[in-house]
């Protein structure tokens, strides 16, 4: 630590990666800045799986019934080949992460079709980029096209011709265009035509195959839009449709279907009788019914007025009808209708013990009493007809909106509210070998989960609200919610909240709360009271008066505000740390708004000041760390089909702006970012696809590695640890253990040959096991690796000779000869030493308590000691030794450096950095000293040592011995004397094996022996594998053992004597040389 302190103060020497990437700021800002290596920074996923998340559509395979595809809302496509015992995430390295419907090929099963983007019309919904196809299953993917298509609704392969597939598309949901209406291809995807959908906001949303001619196909078309302001469900371009010739041509199917604005419709083939048709139509206002026809279409009967409710049919309407009873219906909705008569009556499926929102069923043909389905909380299936459900969860694809972190020992938790899952927290880590599993989690509020807030002061307390602004403190010791909205008073307006309110707890005061309607509330006692501290900040507009499908709309029409937020609403909230009451706000309509003064007087400040769209959203706004005048904003516009990154900083209190979008992509969406508390210039972002840091204020950014293509909507820093946490929007929370190195990626450290990071201090204690054999659908999230970790950068090539090689062959042309090394050349190869980097561990003293291996690379990775001295076993002959680790150090301060071992040859790299090991608990009774542990340590390891020395010898000679006999008898000397020794040492060595190991008659059939030297100090090593440290016990045996060796060691050492007696009287009678004897 010395040591980067004088290089700091040396101004000379040092300049910093953000010196040198600002005076490239014109190359910066064109995406050309050099990148660093952010290979050692790698996020986990530490869950949480008891929530799951939304599913799409699910796939079974159609010869084997334990193989299923998953299409997930916004977390890709995972793959169970063990009906969800196991999962695979099998979708992570494509461009995007939403599906909407996944597909087997009938007669080629190993070929899958996934449509990316989800079909529904909710507030928050992901967005795809086309139609992809796996040709083994699953293992890899291509997109095959329609890229514009954002929400792909159902994808339909000929049962006979895999080159034949239709895919319903319903197109973009926040603007006019794209790819939308109903496409086929005869190529397998290599071209597409469309071949049904006309007019700018006409999609197709459901699709059918006739099960005897795949030539009759049924397609539901839908007309919706949506903005930030409102829905519009239905339109002219809404209705049924038939073809005859495999999709070439269609025909409308009109009769018995009323002339209305259509919503959404979700069709049903009955797979027992094709010919008869069911369809669920929305219709007016959310109105609808279920239809049915019983000639393939051609005239429709209403059965009833059922449809979809909740936050509307334009969430659910799948509609299913039975392989095993004929007119027997499932209707989509969030408890699924089941209907026994065609439609014409529906019950409630039986749901108990299951989550709500369905989306997904999936029947078996042998089973009728077999149901699967896909929710909002993940997959359900049934055995017995819905009498009872069993749940998957295992599955982690919680979608949260929101992260924060407390400040609880020894592991902080992390808060989120969810996507229709409530809000929940659960540790950063456990002290359990396994890693974080469902029962660590806990739910904090119901319903819809949204932004959480902890109190820096009182772990206990947290934060968590519903949609629109549903706030409640919750007392973790007790588990209550208490609600503490605040409310409008007597004759103002309706209270306005966003659907994911902003709770800000002040940077300079515990108990004081910020929170926002359309305006801005402030509490000083942690929410049981509250204080307006300003106007309207918002437009304040009247919804149904702005622009939908592209101009203002009759009130005729399919307007459904049910599916909307709240609008004109405050979205962010930030307040500076570096100036009390300098405060910031950000609305869903286009402005942004900060008061210096606690809220006396605000500024307002419209986003065309930054010269974006008038009504852009302000997803996020952040007050710099340090410096009063400077804010970040990230803004989104994706509801009007911009999906441009929009990030801004003002360093002038908003008089002058300017972009820091550069480098984070075309189409990605930023949701927020987060400023480092230490080092100004370090700065994060959530996008819509991953995690970007930035080590120059902005100028130019890096995608983080160890994260999926994926939303993250949210990103915050626990200071105390250091640690990066993020939420994302399908697959729960991630985890950068430890981000600190970063501060200190200066130009200077990083052309440095190596440079050693000093690490966090580490954790001290003894991981436990708390659960058994639980099965392989037991789900468990990756804890922090133990010990202390430590972040390397390298500037040299270590690689092999023959890595090299084969590196330059690989960049040879297609088809090139690739030339003959040289035998001289693969015999260096063969004969090469790899090299290893090595991190010496020594304690205070300066004594080398450890030295641990590890594979140099170019660029940045982590090497971590696990907090244990060398391995005090002995080595065989080969290097095998007989345990793994030795004792836990004490806690205290430790120095580490690095150094390069090639061909024998150590070359010290850098170092030493100073760090510390710290218990993270003290027990309710009081153990050894450190001192008293260390020494007890010593003592153990030196008999140990000297133990094995002399139990070595005894081995060594019992081999020996077991040779004399057939080497004597191959003399021309009289053997009786030299037998006679023989014999005489065999007796002592059997006499010795049974004072070490006991009667070896007792041994054959598992009789107790009186304890030996080595079970004695078996005893006594269990003395250090706790912190509490060695009792009076351990002590006791370790003496004893040390009693037990100390009178072994002389017959050991006249055993030894006899057989090197034997063995010169052999040599002295001419015996042929024996195995191991050595040389003179």
């Amino acid at each position: 630590m010395k040591k980067f302190l004088v290089s700091f103060l040396s101004l000379s020497m040092l300049f910093s990666v953000a010196d040198v990437w600002g005076q490239r700021r014109k190359k910066a800002s064109a995406g050309t800045a050099k990148e660093v290596s952010l290979d050692a920074f790698k996020f986990r996923n530490i869950g949480p799986a008891f929530l799951s998340g939304r599913i799409s559509d699910i796939a079974v395979h159609p010869d084997n019934d334990n193989v299923w595809y998953v299409a997930v809302a916004s977390g890709g496509v995972w793959k169970t080949e063990n009906a969800g015992t196991t999962w695979q995430s099998i979708f992570d390295g494509q461009s995007t992460f939403a599906a909407g419907s996944v597909a087997i090929d009938p007669s080629n099963p190993s070929t899958v079709w996934v449509g990316t983007g989800e079909n529904v019309g909710g507030r928050h919904i992901a967005f795809g980029d086309g139609v992809y196809k796996s040709e083994d299953n699953g293992a890899s993917w291509k997109n095959m096209g329609l890229p514009n298509s954002e929400h792909i609704s159902t994808i339909i392969v000929h049962p006979s011709n895999s080159d034949v597939v239709w895919v319903a598309v319903q197109g973009p949901l926040w603007s006019s265009g794209g790819d939308r209406g109903l496409y086929k291809t005869t190529d397998g995807g290599s071209s597409w035509r469309k071949v049904l959908g006309e007019g700018p906001w006409t999609g197709a949303t459901d699709l059918l195959i006739d099960p005897r001619n795949p030539e009759v196909l049924y397609a539901a078309t839908w007309d919706r839009h949506r903005t930030v302001a409102a829905y519009m469900g239905g339109g002219p371009g809404s209705g049924i449709h038939r073809s005859t010739d495999g999709g070439e041509t269609w025909k409308k199917l009109t009769s018995g279907i009323p002339n209305s604005n259509l919503g959404k419709i979700g069709l049903a083939i009955s797979p027992m009788q094709p010919d008869v048709v069911y369809a669920a139509i929305e219709l007016d206002r959310t109105t609808g019914g279920v239809f049915k026809s019983t000639d393939r279409g051609s005239s429709w009967k209403k059965m009833s007025n059922t449809v979809s409710g909740g936050t509307g049919p334009h969430y659910y309407q799948e509609l299913y009808a039975s392989p095993h009873k004929f007119d027997r219906l499932y209707l989509m909705n969030v408890r699924v209708l089941t209907s026994e008569d065609g439609g014409a009556t529906f019950a409630t499926l039986k749901e108990s013990d299951k989550h709500s929102d369905n989306h997904a069923l999936v029947f078996k043909k042998d089973d009728p009493n077999y149901l699967m389905l896909g929710t909002d909380a993940g997959i359900y299936e049934s055995f017995d007809l819905a009498e009872s459900w069993k749940y998957h969860k295992n599955l982690p694809l919680t979608q949260y909106y929101k992260v924060a972190v407390n400040n609880a020992k020894p592991f902080y938790h992390v808060f989120g509210g969810t996507q229709d899952n409530g809000s929940s927290g659960g540790p950063s880590a456990t002290d359990e070998r396994e890693g974080i599993a469902n029962k660590h989690w806990y739910k904090t509020l119901f319903a819809d989960g949204h932004q959480s807030a902890t109190d820096p002061e009182n772990p206990n307390i947290i934060y968590a609200e519903t949609q629109q602004g549903g706030l409640h403190r919750v007392d973790l010791t007790t588990g209550e919610p208490v609600m503490i909205q605040p409310q409008a008073r007597e004759g103002e307006p309706h209270e306005r909240f966003n659907w994911d309110a902003p709770i800000l707890v002040s940077p300079h005061k515990a108990s004081r709360l910020y929170f926002a309607s359309y305006r801005v509330w402030k509490s000083e006692d942690r929410g049981d009271s509250w204080t307006p501290i300003s106007g309207d900040l918002t437009r304040n507009e009247e919804r149904v008066e702005l622009p939908i499908m592209g101009k203002q709309q009759s009130w005729d029409n399919a307007w459904d505000v049910r599916a909307m937020s709240n609008y004109n609403t405050i979205t962010s909230l930030s307040e500076s740390e570096a100036q009390e009451g300098l405060i910031w706000a950000g609305t869903d309509d286009g402005i942004i708004q900060f008061t210096t003064n606690g809220g006396e007087n605000w500024t307002k400040i419209p986003v065309t000041a930054l010269g974006l769209p008038a009504r852009a959203f302000v997803n996020d706004i952040k007050a710099d760390v340090f410096d009063p005048n400077t804010v970040y904003v990230s803004l989104d516009n994706h509801k009007e089909g911009d999906y441009a990154p929009y990030l801004y900083v003002s360093n002038d209190q908003g008089k002058s702006w300017r972009s820091l979008g550069d480098g984070l992509g075309k189409r990605n969406l930023v949701w927020r970012m987060v400023q480092d508390y230490v080092k100004k210039e370090l700065l994060f972002a959530a996008t819509e696809n991953g995690i970007f840091a930035s080590m120059n204020a902005g100028v130019s950014w890096q995608k983080m590695a160890g994260t999926p293509t994926i939303s993250f909507r949210d990103i915050t820093i626990q200071r105390e640890e250091n640690d990066l946490v993020a939420a994302s929007f399908g697959h729960g929370f991630f985890v950068l253990d430890d981000f600190s190195p970063l501060r200190d990626f200066t130009t200077e450290k990083l052309s440095a040959p190596a440079t050693l990071f000093a690490p966090r201090p580490a954790k001290w204690f003894v991981p436990r096991s708390n659960v058994g054999n639980t099965g392989a659908d037991y789900y468990f999230a990756e804890n922090p690796t133990f010990g202390a970790v430590f972040t390397v950068h390298m500037t040299g090539d270590y690689k092999s000779l023959k890595a090299k090689r084969q590196a330059a062959e690989k960049k040879l042309a297609a088809n090139a000869n690739v030339p003959f090394p040289g035998w001289d050349a693969l015999d260096a190869e063969a004969s090469e030493s790899a090299a290893k980097l090595l991190l010496m561990i020594k304690d205070s003293d300066g004594n080398l308590i450890r030295t641990v291996t590890a594979k140099p690379k170019k660029g940045s990775q982590r090497v971590a000691w696990d907090l244990r001295h060398a391995n005090p076993y002995p080595v065989r002959n080969g290097g095998r030794g007989w345990r793994s680790g030795g004792p836990m150090a004490t806690p205290g301060t430790y120095m580490a450096s690095i150094a390069l071992e090639k061909e024998g040859v150590i070359t010290p790299l850098d170092g030493p950095v100073s760090f510390e090991v710290n218990p993270i608990r003290e027990g309710v009774l009081q153990g050894v000293s450190y001192a008293e542990f260390n020494s007890y340590f010593e003592s153990v390891k030196a008999l140990l040592q000297e133990g094995a020395a002399y139990e070595d010898a005894l081995e060594m000679n019992e081999k020996k011995l077991a040779s004399f006999e057939t080497a004597l008898y191959r003399t021309n000397v009289d053997p009786s004397d030299i037998l006679s020794q023989i014999a005489s040492a065999k007796d002592a060595a059997r006499n010795l094996r049974k004072q070490l190991e006991g009667s070896p008659s007792k041994n054959v059939i598992g009789e107790r022996n009186p304890a030996s030297w080595g079970d004695h100090l078996g005893v006594a090593m269990r003395g250090m594998g706790t912190t509490y440290g060695p009792t009076p016990l351990h002590k006791q045996s370790l003496s004893i053992a040390r009693s037990m060796l100390d009178k072994m060691k002389g017959d050991i050492k006249a055993f030894a004597q006899q057989a090197s007696d034997i063995e010169a009287a052999l040599k002295a009678a001419g015996a042929p040389y024996i195995m191991g004897q050595g040389i003179d």
